[in-house]
């Protein structure tokens, strides 16, 4: 939902701001207030083309902002662009200065048109009478055809696909619309995968030849190398550690052998006659048993001790030969780091890994055919499941042009409408929604040929068909479509009334509210018949201060709004008549 708009030096705009709630939020005033101005500002943060005539004469730069409440999909579009979510609310700022260049900013944070671009199909539709963002392109046409069938083709955030699709055709006939959505995205999975497998084995035979010719000395250089463990250099160098100081080490262990052992004065010696005086003692105080015990085990020590010193010294082999061999060794071993890893183990690893590319090369022929029949498979599944989506789309498209049709021609039109299914079956048209084009067509005048809807209607039509295309979807639509699709946060209609007066107003207030139930709906109107259904009613006017033109919005009380809606009945001067009428007209609408 929108939550506020705000827009500094933005063309006849000095500064104004608009906090917008739920429901139906409509904007009137004099023609020539700014109202569509402020359309234009959203498009403009929707990723509208910017140039230098937005911005207000004399002014540096325009700044348009907005805000909006935070959805599952947006978050996940801000963090695949590397922007930062912020609570429960995204905000977007556009500025553009005289020269037309601009900056963009999410969250405060600096992002690009594209990534606006991306955003606003989750956060708004725009509808302004300049350009339709959004709103009518082939996507979003599908996408309301979808909704009205109560097929659901976005896939769950976070969620990965476990569906069992073998199974799923064995009983496809049946088959629910929400299960044909989730067919269709794990159909689409598993034939691109098995695509990119198949794609992977066939590359490039000469490249192919090449990396067997690299993977094979490799694989012969670490094979010979014969490392025996990770640990490997390790204890080589251990050992060349000792070899290099060999008789040090054997004078500092015969040492501590003849100190703790041999010595006259040694530390054994010491130990017995401290024992033999502590076991006389003993003899006459049991207290002195144990502190006789522990100099025995203290005796028992040292001579371990003695003895590991004195064999480790007697087994000390000062042989060049042997240090030259080890210092050969770990040359080696260091090569290989440098080569294939940091550490043995990564060396290790690597030589497992040329091993099993040149494993499945050797039986690459065998892969390939086994890839081919996988994608065979998967492209019949996928076929499969297409098949009944468009299937399915039909039917819906059938019932769904005559609601629309006739919502059409309740807003002062008289049409033909159509919702054209046309699937699409080469390859190169698949996609994770299917291979369906999906195209409303329109007939504004009997006799003429339907054509695609952008090609005939003008802005204000447009409008109204995108009104009566989405009452119609909401209305008409499957009841599991409100469950499980979600809505588009907010619509915005600019000026969806002209050319129509009387009954077919009433009838286009009557059908934004009912489309304002569902999802929040903001609409520019010069017609009171309309306005009289807002629940929430924004004043555009403007002012003159210090020479210059200034428009400004604000929200209005009831007392306000029954001033407002008798000036658009009787024009600048505002009568009883107007008045009472314009009570009855709030009264009724409610």
């Amino acid at each position: 939902m929108l939550q506020e708009l705000r827009a500094e030096n933005y063309a006849v705009i000095d500064h104004a701001v608009a906090t917008f709630g739920p429901g139906l939020n409509l904007l009137t005033g004099e023609t020539g207030a700014g109202k569509s101005i402020l359309v234009d500002a959203l498009a403009l943060l929707m990723g509208g083309r910017a140039t230098s005539d937005v911005v207000r004469h004399g002014a540096e730069k325009a700044v348009v902002s907005c805000v909006f409440d935070s959805t599952p999909g947006a978050e996940a579009i801000l963090e695949a662009n590397g922007i930062d979510a912020e609570g429960t609310e995204i905000l977007l700022r556009r500025e553009v200065n005289a020269t037309g260049k601009g900056r963009v900013f999410l969250n405060n944070q600096p992002a690009t048109v594209a990534v606006l671009r991306q955003l606003a199909p989750e956060l708004a539709l725009v509808h302004a009478q300049t350009e339709t963002m959004g709103a009518f392109d082939q996507a979003q046409q599908r996408g309301l055809l979808d909704r009205f069938a109560g097929i659901n083709t976005t896939p769950s955030l976070g969620k990965e696909l476990s569906i069992d699709l073998r199974e799923r055709l064995k009983t496809r006939k049946g088959l629910d619309p929400v299960q044909a959505g989730e067919n269709i995205r794990t159909a689409y999975t598993l034939w691109r995968e098995s695509r990119e497998e198949l794609d992977r084995l066939s590359a490039d035979e000469q490249e192919r030849l090449r990396m067997v010719d690299l993977w094979s000395f490799q694989r012969g250089e670490i094979n010979e190398a014969a490392i025996t463990g990770a640990d490997e250099d390790a204890l080589l160098e251990t050992e060349k550690r000792v070899l290099a100081n060999a008789e040090k080490l054997y004078t500092a262990a015969m040492s501590a052998h003849e100190v703790l052992y041999e010595n006259e004065g040694s530390a054994e010696t010491t130990l017995a006659a401290a024992q033999k005086h502590l076991e006389e003692l003993a003899r006459y105080d049991s207290s002195f048993a144990e502190p006789a015990s522990q100099l025995a085990n203290a005796r028992a020590i040292v001579a371990d001790i003695s003895s590991t010193v004195r064999s480790y010294a007697e087994n000390i082999n000062a042989s060049p030969d042997r240090l030259a061999e080890i210092e050969d060794r770990l040359a080696a071993l260091d090569k290989l780091k440098r080569k294939y890893g940091k550490t043995l183990a990564d060396v290790i690893a690597y030589g497992g890994d040329v091993t099993a590319k040149l494993l499945e090369i050797e039986n690459r022929d065998a892969l390939i055919a086994e890839a081919k029949k996988t994608v065979a498979e998967c492209e019949h599944a996928y076929t499969c499941v297409a098949e009944d989506l468009t299937e399915t789309r039909t039917k819906a498209a059938r019932k769904l042009e005559k609601l629309a049709e006739q919502q059409i021609n309740d807003l002062a039109m008289k049409v033909q409408f159509r919702v054209e299914v046309a699937p699409q079956k080469e390859q190169s048209f698949w996609t994770a929604v299917g291979w369906d084009h999906v195209e409303c067509l329109i007939a504004t005048n009997t006799g003429e040929p339907l054509k695609p809807l952008e090609e005939i209607a003008s802005g204000g039509e447009m409008s109204r068909v995108m009104l009566a295309l989405k009452v119609s979807v909401e209305e008409g639509g499957a009841d599991r479509t409100r469950r499980r699709i979600p809505l588009p946060r907010t619509l915005v209609f600019d000026e969806i009334d002209i050319g129509i007066g009387g009954r077919a107003a009433e009838a286009v207030g009557q059908k934004l509210k009912a489309l304002a139930s569902h999802q929040q709906v903001l609409c520019v109107t010069h017609l009171p018949q309309i306005a009289a259904f807002a629940q929430s009613h924004f004043l555009v006017e403007k002012s003159e201060r210090e020479g210059r033109t200034r428009t400004q919005i604000r929200q209005m009380k009831d007392e306000e709004r029954t001033s407002e809606i008798a000036r658009m009945i009787s024009g600048a001067t505002v009568t009883e008549t107007s008045l009472k009428h314009a009570e009855q007209m709030l009264k009724a609408s409610r």
